[in-house]
């Protein structure tokens, strides 16, 4: 389950302390590398 691997990161499960503006950059840096876990 995707959403259950992101959770693994901590970003979703969290709250999220840091700048908001990187919180999208960390969102799709971190979906990119899941799906590419998934592929292999």
């Amino acid at each position: 389950h995707i959403n259950s691997q992101l959770k693994r990161f901590r970003i979703l499960s969290e709250r999220y302390r840091n700048r908001r503006k990187r919180f999208g950059l960390r969102i799709n840096l971190i979906a990119a590398l899941v799906n590419r876990m998934n592929l292999q």
